[in-house]
């Protein structure tokens, strides 16, 4: 990165984050504290207005706003899909944000690059199956954004797969948008753990004026590398054995709950970890008899139970 691009980043940079030390900003741009102190002087005497704090770092005046960018063709193109993203899958008002966005992005674009942009616009999609399905689910998920943003404690009923309703409390950490479903992610005070809510599955949301204090160092991508979607002390591991003919096409089919793949020779091995049995029932039964549970034994029973069960109810058709 030339001297010129690194003196952007960083004012970039401090946009963002509002404060920085020198240390800090020569670790992201593995320069040293002493050419961090000149780019900050030459920022200065260019008119940028950098605030420095002893102890503290530096910071930009309040208000200050780079010029608007120019844009790649591609940079564009990146950045109307990603609008167009976002309009499918969340909530009236922030679809209306994307699309505004997006208008407001078309509208700064030269000539030039607007017809590139729009060529590859209209020759790239994204088809989501996660549709908010619901006007509840999207009431839902505008509630919690909001309830998140001021840290605010939410209750709801939410519908275990095993078919009980509970009410449960939660601290709302933030959400999570995979394989098509909007899920929760939030400290829930009757389990006293984080745990993950399907939004689908939510029913009379509604938001505590209590506030709540969530630990400084969560962080959703942290949460997500260390699948604490199932803690280890209270994981069921599920061993289940796949037939050669469709291998293919069960690594193409995610599982939340998996947490390692084996090519065997008598097939592909999938271990799973879940809270319950029933949690991966359904999946395992989409798979008919090419699939074939190892372990636990508690899991044999219920698929031939289930088995069965659909046998009695086609045996007369």
């Amino acid at each position: 990165m030339n001297r010129t691009d690194r003196m952007l980043a960083m004012v970039l940079e401090l946009q963002e984050r509002r404060k920085c030390r020198a240390e800090d900003l020569a670790a992201t741009f593995e320069v040293s504290k002493r050419t961090i102190y000149r780019d900050i002087q030459a920022l200065s005497e260019a008119g940028v207005p950098i605030i420095s704090v002893p102890g503290e770092g530096y910071s930009l005046d309040e208000g200050y706003f780079l010029p608007p960018l120019s844009f790649t063709t591609d940079e564009g193109a990146m950045l109307l899909l990603g609008s167009d993203v976002m309009a499918q899958n969340f909530d009236a008002e922030y679809r209306a944000a994307a699309q505004s966005a997006s208008r407001k992005i078309s509208a700064v674009l030269p000539a030039h690059l607007r017809e590139g942009v729009e060529y590859l616009q209209g020759s790239i999609r994204f088809v989501s199956p996660g549709a908010l399905s619901n006007h509840d689910e999207e009431r839902h998920l505008q509630q919690l954004r909001r309830a998140i943003i001021r840290k605010q404690t939410v209750k709801f009923h939410y519908h275990a797969r095993r078919g009980e309703s509970a009410l449960r409390e939660a601290d709302p950490y933030g959400l999570l948008h995979i394989t098509g479903a909007w899920l929760l992610v939030a400290y829930d005070h009757r389990r006293k753990a984080m745990r993950n809510f399907r939004l689908s599955r939510m029913e009379n949301l509604v938001v505590q004026p209590r506030q709540f204090m969530r630990p400084p160092d969560f962080d959703m991508r942290k949460y997500l590398a260390k699948d604490q979607r199932v803690a280890p002390s209270e994981r069921i591991v599920v061993r289940v054995l796949f037939d050669h003919e469709i291998a293919r096409w069960v690594r193409e089919s995610y599982t939340f709950f998996l947490l390692a793949t084996e090519e065997t020779p008598e097939g592909l091995l999938l271990t799973l970890g879940v809270r319950e049995e029933r949690d991966i029932l359904q999946w395992v039964l989409g798979w008919g008899r090419h699939a074939h549970v190892l372990e636990p034994e508690s899991l044999r029973r219920l698929v031939a139970e289930e088995a069965r069960a659909i046998w009695k109810r086609y045996e007369t058709v």
